[in-house]
């Protein structure tokens, strides 16, 4: 990993503890962002995405804790546990207080733009009020500069008459204006980096075509860095340089977007590739995952995705692989956690493959339930 990036994550364990069970819906995950990058956090629903992108700011609520890793935002540290005099983790003493992340991290520092624009705006108040609000709060400038900030950066984001729709209610505008107001608040205190958690999954193709255009845009503009999740692997090649690609709560592919897309190293990378329409190439149907997420309460033994990958062999059942750099370029830093390749040294091509029947019970064994279905965020 690279020795100054704007934010970098360790090792980072989310857990939540329910009546059914303790869920790890992040699994010591590891990646960084760089200034001026867009990052992709890829995977399905239930991969653990939104967990692992909102425990950055320390947003994950009971019955969930973040109980192993370290985050660190430039030269500060958010999150770090070190082990107490009884043994037990502690905080560590240079870790940020809530208060510290409350009022000079979230919204100065680290921005959110979230998936539904309607769930993020309050209905009964105006646009305006609530874009002028939230700058005059984070910005400690008076009413009259937050409402010309706030003017100007609904003109910023592309929405006409600026000045008039500062008066209308958020159900005065169509869903892609409302994803723009998000992305107006979201950039309206300059932070050095955005959360976009999924921020075009409700809009239409065009609608979603226009947004990723204007954060290109407005990230080239402003320089502002952007974790982008998404379970789109065609908005990860049109926004992304680097993306990291999640399966039950583990990251299990780790590449530039080139690499992922035109040399992947993780079937279920491959898996999520032929699922998706291209225009390269005609189908007569799509290639669907076959199975579905095995359950984050009791995960299958070995390799995480082995009771659903079409080359699982009896070895993936035995061994889970963790996350190492099977790159053919050495000025290309390409990380997989899939046996198949050389380095994880299992005799892969000498194991038995597994039989559709041995996955379905695998599978059945480890349970299906997704994270979704015990409380947890995606």
């Amino acid at each position: 990993m690279s020795s100054n990036p704007l934010l970098s994550v360790e090792g980072l364990t989310v857990q939540f503890f329910t009546d059914r069970g303790t869920v790890t819906a992040v699994n010591e995950i590891s990646f960084e962002i760089q200034e001026e990058e867009i990052v992709g956090l890829v995977g399905e629903s239930g991969a653990g995405k939104s967990v692992a992108s909102m425990s950055l700011l320390r947003l994950i609520n009971g019955p969930g804790r973040i109980v192993e890793g370290e985050i660190r935002y430039k030269d500060r540290t958010l999150f770090a546990l070190e082990e107490g005099p009884d043994g037990e983790p502690r905080k560590r003493e240079d870790m940020l207080s809530d208060e510290e992340m409350r009022t000079e991290i979230r919204g100065n520092e680290i921005a959110v733009i979230f998936q539904d624009p309607m769930e993020s705006l309050n209905p009964v108040y105006t646009v305006g009020n609530q874009l002028q609000e939230f700058i005059k709060l984070n910005r400690d400038i008076s009413k009259k500069e937050a409402r010309s900030e706030a003017i100007r950066m609904l003109r910023e984001v592309g929405i006409s008459d600026a000045a008039e729709r500062y008066e209308k209610y958020p159900h005065e505008f169509s869903g892609g204006m409302r994803q723009r107001v998000l992305i107006a608040m979201a950039l309206a205190c300059k932070p050095n980096l955005i959360i976009a958690d999924e921020p075009t999954t409700a809009l239409d193709v065009t609608i979603e075509g226009q947004i990723l255009d204007l954060v290109q845009d407005l990230q080239e503009k402003y320089g502002t860095s952007f974790l982008w999740v998404t379970h789109d692997m065609g908005v990860v090649a049109d926004i992304c340089e680097q993306v990291n690609v999640m399966y039950l709560g583990n990251i299990v592919e780790q590449a530039p977007v080139d690499d992922i897309f035109y040399n992947t190293k993780h079937l279920y990378t491959d898996a999520l590739l032929d699922s998706m329409p291209r225009p390269d190439r005609t189908v007569e149907r799509l290639k669907a995952i076959k199975g579905v997420m095995p359950s984050a309460i009791d995960p299958p033994e070995g390799c995480p995705f082995h009771t659903r990958c079409p080359d699982a062999r009896q070895v993936c059942e035995q061994t889970h692989p963790d996350l190492r750099d099977v790159s053919d370029d050495a000025n290309i830093i390409h990380r997989s956690a899939c046996l198949k390749h050389d380095i994880f040294n299992v005799n892969y091509e000498g194991s038995l493959p597994m039989t559709d029947e041995t996955k379905r019970q695998a599978n059945t064994s480890a349970g299906t339930t997704s994270v979704n279905e015990t409380g947890a965020d995606r």
